[in-house]
């Protein structure tokens, strides 16, 4: 099988890089460079958003591409079609491929600042360690997701040189992440018996349940940060409000219905973050 472009070419590698989740990190970087420098900050770092959006973008495709060939056992099962299994692509040249994206990435991060170089050689560390060694480990590879989760909107607030409300927003999106990852492995206790060492099938589902829980009020109560520090307008309370609305109820009904908390979780940070937004165009 050839290491190079493949037999698929370059569609087979674009499908790999799950085009779909490195616009959405992309787009989701921009709304964190918004929230953090506000409308007119944006204006005076117009070069380090775009970049940052490209890094973003490439850092995205390097870690999916990573997962298919860690996953390229598993996925000649569960997932025959994708590149690696089918024969389109090889292993090693999915390899190889994933590290120039990883490092492309770093390269580019040179020209944002400091900051950004701190985040893509921490998150890429994180990303290997996850394939590596986390991803079987439950709770830590739950920490994993919700590090790399929140260093998003810190890579948005470093790119207009303003991490003070990054932080609190990476703080609350790590939390919300980590709750819902709990929740996801709740659901899937079954499945993971034998495979994985999830949290769940170490203390239980009432126990991890309840981890899950603790997180989604932290978030909560991390929640007003923002507002009582002076870094977002009195615009971010009432929709802020209603995501605590939606995580406090998250926090009951997973213990119910795993499914219908991950969905709820999911909404909640849908509205959270647009009450950082509303709070900092506002």
């Amino acid at each position: 099988m050839r290491t190079g472009t493949g037999k698929g070419g370059a569609a087979a590698y674009l499908s790999m890089f799950r085009l779909g989740n490195c616009i959405m990190g992309a787009f989701g970087t921009l709304l964190a460079a918004i929230i953090c420098g506000g409308i007119e900050g944006v204006e005076d770092f117009v070069l380090e958003i775009a970049l940052s959006m490209l890094i973003v973008f490439v850092f995205t495709a390097a870690g999916n591409t990573l997962n298919d060939y860690y996953d390229r056992d598993v996925d000649k099962v569960a997932h025959p079609a994708r590149p690696i299994p089918s024969g389109l692509v090889s292993p090693r040249a999915a390899r190889t491929m994933s590290a120039t994206l990883f490092a492309v990435a770093l390269g580019a991060s040179v020209f944002v600042n400091i900051w950004a170089v701190s985040i893509v050689v921490t998150s890429a560390a994180v990303m290997v360690g996850y394939e590596v060694f986390l991803k079987a480990e439950g709770l830590a590879g739950n920490l994993a997701i919700g590090w790399l989760t929140g260093a998003l909107f810190l890579f948005g607030g470093a790119a207009v040189e303003s991490l003070e409300l990054a932080w609190i927003l990476a703080a609350l999106a790590f939390l919300a992440t980590l709750g819902r990852e709990i929740v996801k492995d709740v659901q899937d206790i079954a499945g993971d018996k034998g495979v994985r060492r999830t949290l769940p099938l170490r203390v239980g589902s009432r126990r991890a349940g309840a981890a899950a829980s603790v997180a989604f009020v932290a978030a909560v109560a991390l929640s007003p940060a923002p507002y009582l520090l002076d870094l977002l307008s009195a615009w971010y309370l009432p929709v802020v409000l209603a995501a605590d609305a939606i995580f406090i109820y998250c926090a009951l009904i997973h213990f119910r219905s795993p499914e219908q908390g991950q969905k709820a979780a999911k909404l909640a940070m849908l509205v959270a973050l647009v009450a950082f937004l509303v709070g900092g165009v506002f």
